[in-house]
């Protein structure tokens, strides 16, 4: 991890109000300029910053021991690191743990992303609660030298994630046949080879690990690009499809996956969507998405099943919601955060049609909702 040998900051992360934390880099060298979030998971470091659902963000973790378990290849959720930045109150350790491979600094800088340690991150995260997800530059040079007003004007002018489609970004660029099962000790990853359903997932940036509680709940899954058309998915003849997780506004990829998901609507084939691919089942039967204040980011979030009664602690990220407000007839809300009511979940009460906003994969986060994967092969025996 590059350091000065003086006292002076060699990272500077730059508010767009002109707000200024300096601290101490590591990973890779140079600027980036992104929405910031802040994740409350005191585990999946490494999960966080490879989810493709936090595209145009940097993370800041509250928990202060990142870093500390290293990396491993079996960790990532997909090729290579997402979020554009990392946020942390205390500098890296050397890992100690068995699995590790690698320094999360050599492996952010080998992965070309940026990261501050040293920062007061409970100050930091009380200021996203309270003012929303604000836009920033975050700057890493190892002689300390950062022009400030010129990372504000960077903060400034950063587009905002209202209105952007980041899916075609960290899609795949084209379709492959997925077989790895959840990981289990001591054989860790193994292969499925008796699948009894045949799903198409749309990926709008799907992490691995829901890849592989389909193929768990025995699926043979085909994955899809995020602008794969209802003729496309409907030409694999599957037995029901998948709606991924992705970043951005889910109104503007609804752009193009909506048409495509009213078309396999007509099909009556069993749909599950989760998180961005959730939103964009709302949008397709009539509702509406909005943009969050801060968003819902870590992996202690109860969510409560509506018709059970049962509350699940569950992993969160998402930065849009689905207005339940706006839900036409036929589509009833399953699922409720409990932290602010907002919208986790939802039906076609006459179909075999679900999605979830919460994480049901988890990879970081709790399996209590594992039981969704198990539901929508369930639905497809049927």
């Amino acid at each position: 991890m590059a350091q000065a040998t003086d006292t002076r900051p060699t990272a500077c992360l730059a508010l767009a109000d002109g707000t200024l934390f300096y601290g101490r880099g590591f990973g890779a060298t140079g600027e980036v300029a992104a929405e910031l979030c802040f994740n409350t998971a005191m585990t999946g470091y490494q999960e966080i910053m490879t989810d493709p659902s936090y595209a145009g963000q940097v993370v800041t973790f509250t928990f202060p021991h990142i870093g500390n378990v290293g990396v491993n290849p079996d960790d990532d959720e997909t090729a290579d690191p997402v979020a554009d930045g990392m946020v942390v109150k205390w500098d890296p350790t050397e890992p100690s743990n068995w699995r590790a491979t690698e320094r999360l600094g050599d492996w952010l800088a080998r992965r070309g992303r940026v990261a501050i340690g040293g920062v007061d991150t409970r100050r930091l995260t009380r200021a996203i609660r309270q003012q929303g997800a604000p836009h920033v530059a975050l700057a890493h040079d190892p002689d300390g030298n950062f022009d400030a007003a010129a990372l504000v004007a960077r903060a400034r002018g950063f587009a905002g994630l209202e209105g952007m489609d980041l899916a075609k970004r960290v899609t795949c660029a084209q379709s492959y046949r997925w077989a790895e099962m959840r990981w289990a000790w001591p054989e860790g990853y193994t292969r499925q080879t008796d699948a009894k359903y045949k799903v198409v997932a749309v990926d709008y940036g799907a992490k691995r690990n829901i890849l592989r509680c389909l193929a768990s709940a025995g699926c043979d899954v085909t994955v899809l690009p995020a602008a794969a058309t209802a003729e496309d998915v409907l030409a694999h003849q599957p037995d029901g499809v998948f709606l991924s997780n992705g970043p951005g506004d889910p109104a503007a990829t609804g752009e193009y996956a909506v048409p495509m998901i009213r078309g396999v609507l007509e099909q009556d084939l069993p749909l599950f969507g989760i998180c961005l691919g959730h939103q964009m089942l709302a949008l397709a039967l009539g509702a509406k998405t909005v943009k969050m204040n801060h968003g819902h980011h870590g992996a202690n979030h109860p969510v409560k099943e509506i018709g059970s009664g049962k509350v699940e602690i569950t992993s969160m990220n998402h930065g849009f919601a689905v207005d339940s407000q706006t839900l036409p007839d036929g589509v009833e809300e399953t699922h409720v955060s409990l932290f602010d009511g907002s919208n986790c979940g939802i039906r076609i009460k006459d179909k075999p049609v679900f999605s979830v906003q919460h994480h049901p994969e988890a990879s970081p986060g709790p399996q209590d909702s594992f039981y969704l994967f198990e539901r929508f092969a369930a639905s497809m025996a049927k």
